[in-house]
């Protein structure tokens, strides 16, 4: 049975859903500002995987995942851009999309924009002041009354009483208390707006994934899920508030993906080590990033550093050299099931990734023995390494193109390979070895290794 870590719990539990065979699963998305980083690459590529493997699995899964394309820092930034809001977020949603697409993420079913949301962002604020849950302060804004929620500070372990004595109350408070979170912003001179029954403004960022969860999917989510900075203080304000409004649980499974450090130390553009998905594409191949962000569990943390994208890249051309030179075809039924089966009991345990790729690196070993014995077996193993793989988003190149890579400035091209293959050639032709050396050193002292057969010579670049 599907085991599921949820952090409400704090414990691993075996996975109920509200409906039989069917999964209603909500991500918190991206605010749309900026560029997005390998931070967003993580969540994307997590709950990507956790998806393939559910609807490979035979579940009927309903994937919600949010842009917020309203608030702080997009009015901000616009501003400082000299653009409107509506030209910045349609120019960061674009480049998020070409990213998420390089990186083989496929879409969710429904991407909700707050924009596109407005009028139910508006009825559930109203649904929590007629139930006493939030309230008109004297600055036009709408707050929500924490203390009035029993049971806030459950998903995150945050204590009513800790926060009330570190909160810092300010000279000129208009809020109830300073728990207080704000559910509407009354507007400022310049700034976009909506009309409300409280005057013109637009949503506090928290309000807006209650509503509209509660739109796609229903009042009760079998799965939320998000980044590692979310469950304080977002998450918690989400149940708060929807717990408040709807009379039943949120949502009973509660995931979240773990953090990236850069070189052991946390990213964040002050240390000048934050890195753009865009940026990190142009030196590394995007499965090989797909696949580093795929090799730690979706809940550790992990570190991305040259060295580990280098171990992705080598981990990757082993698989892609198993495949090389091989016709694949489907395994027949009851053939390799126990890749399939130790494939799934990894996956099954909190979709751990590490385990899943240890058992493909046991079928590549396999693979690699039939290869060199020409087993009958061979093109069979190759399909289920190719099919297993998938399920991951990974091997979705073909084997020559990928070890081959993408010529880079400065690094010798791939016609320039060919034509020394063809001088080494005839020079092994005229037996002159030492020549024939001599080329496959230089070659090598370049960073490409050749690889003879009977068929003649392939070849592909070290990890970088």
């Amino acid at each position: 049975m599907l085991q599921i870590y949820n952090t409400l719990t704090r414990a691993k539990q075996p996975f109920q859903p509200l409906q039989a065979g069917k999964i209603g699963m909500y991500v918190c998305g991206v605010t749309v500002y900026d560029y997005c980083h390998i931070g967003h690459a993580r969540v994307m590529v997590s709950f990507d995987v956790i998806t393939r493997y559910l609807r490979w699995r035979g579940w009927d899964v309903n994937y919600v995942r949010n842009i917020t394309d309203v608030d702080d820092k997009i009015i901000r930034r616009a501003a400082e851009n000299g653009e409107s809001v509506d030209q910045l977020t349609e120019r960061m949603i674009a480049a998020m999309h070409e990213d998420e697409t390089a990186l083989s993420v496929l879409r969710p079913d429904e991407e909700p924009r707050v924009t596109g949301h407005m009028d139910n962002i508006i009825l559930f604020i109203q649904d929590l002041i007629d139930k006493g849950f939030a309230y008109l302060a004297s600055n036009g804004d709408i707050y929500y009354r924490v203390e009035k929620f029993e049971g806030y500070g459950k998903l995150s372990g945050q204590q009513i009483d800790e926060l009330r004595s570190g909160a810092r109350v300010e000279v000129d408070e208009v809020k109830e208390s300073p728990l207080d979170f704000v559910l509407w912003k009354a507007a400022k001179p310049g700034e976009v707006s909506w009309k409300s029954p409280w005057g013109e403004g637009r949503p506090g960022w928290h309000i807006e994934c209650s509503a509209m969860s509660r739109c796609c999917i229903g009042k009760t989510l079998d799965i939320h899920g998000g980044g590692p900075d979310l469950p304080f203080p977002h998450h918690e304000n989400e149940i708060a508030q929807s717990e408040a409004a709807n009379s039943c649980t949120y949502a009973n499974y509660w995931m979240h993906a773990g953090p990236v450090r850069v070189n052991q130390e946390k990213m964040s553009k002050s240390l000048n080590n934050f890195f753009t998905i865009r940026d990190v594409l142009k030196v590394h191949n995007p499965e090989v990033v797909r696949y580093f962000l795929t090799s730690a569990h979706y809940r550790s943390y992990i570190d991305y550093s040259n060295s580990s994208l280098t171990e992705a890249r080598s981990a990757l051309e082993r698989f892609y050299q198993a495949l090389q030179g091989i016709t694949v075809e489907e395994s027949p039924q009851g053939v390799n099931d126990s890749y399939e089966q130790r494939f799934c009991e990894a996956m099954e345990d909190d979709f751990n990734t590490p385990k899943a790729l240890a058992v493909l690196f046991e079928l590549v070993n396999e693979l690699n023995v039939a290869k060199h014995a020409k087993a009958p077996e061979l093109p069979h193993l190759a399909g289920e390494l190719k099919r297993l793989a998938g399920i991951l988003g990974l091997l979705q190149q073909n084997p020559d193109q990928f070890l081959r890579g993408d010529d880079q400035e400065g690094q010798i091209t791939g016609e320039e390979i060919e034509a020394w293959i063809t001088k080494r050639a005839a020079a092994k032709a005229n037996k002159d070895y030492a020549e024939a050396d001599r080329i496959r050193q230089s070659l090598l002292d370049q960073g490409v290794i050749l690889k003879d057969s009977r068929d003649g010579t392939t070849w592909y670049r070290e990890a970088i």
